[in-house]
């Protein structure tokens, strides 16, 4: 009798991909504002789009910017076939000096992008190091695996664009920051070609989310435009215009605005002085002859004829117009009557200095012009019914929110949701997080290693924590100097200990409780001393353990303890 076998049935695999997945991923710019940098990778290629820094906040002193941690792609540098950027605003190009210190990449831009970035690289002394390379929107560049073109978009500034990567399993769209503006102050956004590139059919988009929350249209720059001349119309002081440096199309607004009402333009402040140049230069910014003078000669003008151009529209304490409120600038200073504009909304975390400074210049006595009541600012980002528009046009097949805040990111997945998109086809990713693309799924894969990196002083760093809680604590509590002279022999304290204090209390009004402390600690350590032998160590430990106690015992407070102790 043939015996009969069976076999067990095999559970179903799905049978793997030959080829490798496109991987997106962010190394910043997803759950924040600022730091933009973003990469799609194909075998051995990689795109990388922006290399922005954000600011830091008043946690991280003496910090000067945050930059992404770009580990991942010095690791893989010989993948990297360029850097290509969306346009000039410092979130998008900030890192730029900091990261191409580390990467050797061509950099590839449009006219007024490169030019931004080529006189920040003269700043820091690295130009000749750097292939810059400008692009039209019809350029398109091809590599072995990848290929990458554009379409202009609306942005606060001209020459922004979406770029377009072209995979072998179809084309990834990043978006860029933008709006739709149909009255723009520079070139229109190209429609066609957006439709184009949705109608060719769309593997991924990453989108523009920080305006997810608002309603309607973004407005356009021609009502600002308006606004600002109706402004400076009804001015009879000096006017001090205060906006983002890199907002070349208002100031030529501003420019426009000033013509008509006659006034000479004075321009204060490192960026301004420096973006105006190259704005010029590239004719986004056309101002009579005559009409730009020095701020040396603004005295020999009537204040009725003086509009002065300045940065510090978001109370950052070393801009121009922060000097100026507060008496520090050499040249400026607020007299009553004058008009101070502010052509900005405040970045998240700023309004506290935006709010100090406004008080700041009121108190000299200015009229002060902010917010959205007086219409001199329109955001450079779309709102709800830009993006729903935007959506329309790519119709991609996944969807990347980014840009923005976590609850703008959410938003901005309702929204496309809303729109017709699969829920399961639209990822909320984090810095660091890949979507691995194929021709048929996308699904999150292997982490990659990101971060933030610090930079004060020029210099770059790890997010020191220990180091950040030492300047929070310094900050928030002061510093004791504890200084004496100690016999070490005899065990003896031969001077001191003085004591000298800074932010913690006032020296003058606290002289007696720094003589009793004073005492408390000589009696401790006398009878340190006299029971066991002198060890620098062991003193230095007293000294921490008994001003610590004294001071909170006194005044509720434990300052930072710094012994200084002279052996002879």
């Amino acid at each position: 009798m043939n015996e009969v076998v069976t076999k067990q049935a095999r559970p179903y695999r799905r049978p793997r991909s030959s080829q490798p997945p496109v991987r997106i991923f962010s190394l910043g710019g997803i759950g924040e504002i600022g730091k933009n940098m973003y990469g799609i990778e194909f075998k051995n290629e990689i795109v990388i789009i922006d290399a922005g820094l954000k600011f830091p906040d008043s946690k991280l002193s003496g910090i000067d910017y945050i930059i992404p941690d770009i580990s991942y792609l010095i690791q893989n540098q010989h993948k990297i076939k360029g850097l290509f950027l969306t346009h000039g605003h410092e979130d998008h190009i900030g890192a730029l000096p900091f990261v191409l210190r580390q990467l050797s990449v061509p950099v590839y831009g449009g006219p007024l992008t490169i030019g931004l970035v080529r006189a920040k690289l003269e700043e820091y002394r690295m130009l000749g190091e750097v292939q810059l390379h400008v692009f039209q929107e019809n350029d398109r560049y091809a590599f072995n695996h990848l290929a990458v073109h554009f379409f202009r978009t609306t942005h606060s500034i001209p020459d922004a664009f979406g770029i377009v990567v072209d995979t072998p399993y179809g084309a990834v769209v990043h978006t860029g920051d933008f709006k739709f503006d149909f009255t723009p102050e520079d070139k229109p956004a190209d429609l066609f070609k957006m439709a184009a590139v949705g109608g060719n059919g769309v593997l991924a988009l990453l989108a523009d989310s920080t305006n997810s929350e608002k309603e309607g249209f973004t407005p356009s720059d021609s009502r600002v435009g308006y606004s600002i001349y109706e402004t400076f119309r009804h001015c009879e002081g000096r006017i001090l215009f205060a906006t983002f440096a890199s907002n070349v199309n208002r100031l030529q607004q501003v420019v426009e605005a000033a013509i008509l009402c006659s006034r000479k333009i004075v321009v204060i402040g490192r960026s301004m002085e420096r973006v105006f140049t190259i704005g010029q230069e590239l004719g986004y910014i056309r101002i009579p002859e005559g009409m730009l003078i020095d701020v040396k000669h603004i005295d020999r003008y009537e204040d009725h004829q003086i509009l002065i151009l300045c940065t510090g529209s978001q109370g950052e304490p070393n801009a121009a117009l922060s000097r100026i409120a507060s008496g520090a600038h050499r040249s400026v200073q607020i007299y009553p009557g004058d008009t101070v504009v502010f052509s900005s909304s405040p970045i998240p975390g700023n309004g506290p200095n935006v709010n100090r400074s406004i008080d700041t210049l009121m108190r000299a006595g200015a009229n002060v012009l902010y917010g959205p009541a007086v219409g001199i600012h329109a955001s450079g980002h779309g709102c709800r019914e830009d993006l729903k528009l935007m959506l329309s046009f790519i119709r991609p097949k996944y969807f990347i929110p980014i840009h923005g805040e976590y609850r703008m990111l959410l938003s901005h997945k309702k929204l496309a949701v809303q729109t017709g998109l699969s829920e399961e086809n639209v990822f909320m990713m984090n810095i660091g997080d890949t979507l691995s693309v194929y021709r048929s799924r996308a699904k999150k894969g292997r982490a990659i290693p990101a971060g933030e990196v610090l930079v004060s002083n020029g210099e770059m760093r790890s997010n020191e924590d220990q180091l950040m809680e030492e300047r929070v604590e310094l900050a928030q509590e002061g510093i004791v100097i504890v200084v004496m002279t100690v016999n070490v022999k005899t065990r003896q304290i031969l001077s001191g200990p003085d004591i000298v204090t800074r932010g913690f209390v006032y020296m003058q009004d606290a002289r007696p409780l720094l003589r009793r402390a004073e005492m408390v600690l000589r009696r401790s350590l006398t009878k340190l001393g006299e029971k066991e032998e002198y060890s620098n160590a062991a003193w230095i430990r007293a000294t921490h353990r008994v001003m610590r106690r004294y001071f909170l015992k006194e005044v509720g407070r434990t300052p930072h303890i710094m012994p200084s102790i002279l052996e002879v």
